[in-house]
């Protein structure tokens, strides 16, 4: 059973919203194309804030950006980007809401060649990596892995995908399990 003694102590003693996100979704494999560009545009949406708020809007990020459809998003105009800088429910930055539109369209593009699960997982031989990390203190802000996704990501013309952020998209979405060892989703996740 988790609870708040034996949780990441990230989302110890907090809101239940968040609690949820580290116990059923946070390090969770995901291999879906559209659910990991979901999560990837939300990452590079965090970009300076904290997840929290983001996880926060995350609703309203849906509503805004028609469910994330990048075919959608994809073709979206002035109009509709001044929509979403008017947006009080999601974090109305120009470049992040440019981004996301410019990446729908390098995903679409992408998902022509291959899915976009099997460009991301590949990288990891289709299955997590599992780390042993006893103290938020170990667990990195960004590896060597990160950094060369993230090349690859902004070679092929993706925003916001720093390593920091690459590191963290890949922690959300269960490339890498960084659930501490004393954390239950730990062995769960294993």
């Amino acid at each position: 059973m988790i609870t708040d003694k034996n949780r990441c102590p990230w989302a110890q003693n907090g809101h239940q919203l968040y609690k949820d996100y580290h116990d059923y979704e946070w390090g969770v494999p995901e291999y879906d194309s559209r659910a990991l560009w979901e999560k990837m545009i939300l990452d590079g949406a965090q970009a300076g804030l904290s997840w929290w708020t983001i996880l926060q809007k995350r609703e309203n990020y849906r509503a805004a950006f028609d469910n994330f459809d990048p075919e959608k998003i994809a073709r979206y105009d002035d109009a509709k980007r001044q929509e979403l800088m008017n947006n009080a429910g999601i974090v109305r930055n120009r470049l992040k809401i440019n981004a996301a539109i410019s990446n729908a369209q390098v995903y679409l593009d992408l998902m022509e060649k291959e899915s976009f699960s099997d460009y991301l997982w590949t990288y990891v031989d289709g299955k997590p990596i599992v780390n042993h990390f006893k103290t938020l203190m170990e667990v990195p802000a960004s590896t060597a892995l990160s950094d060369t996704i993230s090349k690859q990501l902004k070679k092929d013309g993706f925003k916001f995908v720093g390593t920091t952020i690459t590191y963290a998209f890949m922690q959300a979405v269960g490339m890498v399990n960084d659930h501490l060892v004393s954390c239950p989703c730990h062995k769960q996740l294993s």
